[in-house]
């Protein structure tokens, strides 16, 4: 086993939106949601390169990449740390282009990234330090989002 726990690997394809932070070469931070994170396998996460050009920019400087995934309703969720390669061309980037396509995904992909996962550790909300349990706080977060949905139907 890798890794990726069997609860990691749940949430990653639950949820698939991942928050990429990689290096800019001044030494500043770059957060960008990506909506194609999912689990390759034990040991790495990949996500695809739709309109990410500082991203991609960035992890050919410095490999270093942290991914957050987190359940909006839970509120908790998992950081991963590891080292980014990129594919552009060849018979990686084809395979993944497959492994995306069985996924349905249909979007231009010029990049796919593959996160060797070195580290893992879980997000969880501080509130829970007050005692609630996981279906308070997502029982909180349901009613936020539905009265939040049903304004912007109107």
């Amino acid at each position: 086993m890798g890794i990726l726990t069997e609860d990691m690997r749940r949430l990653v394809e639950e949820q698939q939106l991942g928050f990429v932070a990689t290096v800019c070469p001044d030494g500043s931070p770059n957060l960008s949601p990506k909506g194609t994170t999912a689990v390759l396998d034990d040991d790495h996460l990949v996500f695809a390169d739709i309109c990410s050009p500082g991203t991609i920019a960035n992890l050919h400087l410095n490999p270093a990449v942290e991914i957050n995934v987190v359940d909006t309703l839970s509120r908790k969720g998992y950081r991963f740390k590891g080292t980014a390669t990129v594919h552009g061309e060849g018979e990686t980037f084809e395979a993944l282009l497959g492994f995306y396509l069985r996924r349905g995904s249909t979007s231009a992909k010029p990049h796919i990234v593959v996160v060797k996962v070195k580290y893992a550790a879980p997000l969880i909300s501080p509130a829970y330090d007050s005692g609630q349990d996981e279906a308070t706080v997502s029982a909180r977060w349901r009613r936020y989002w539905t009265e939040l949905w049903s304004r912007r139907a109107d």
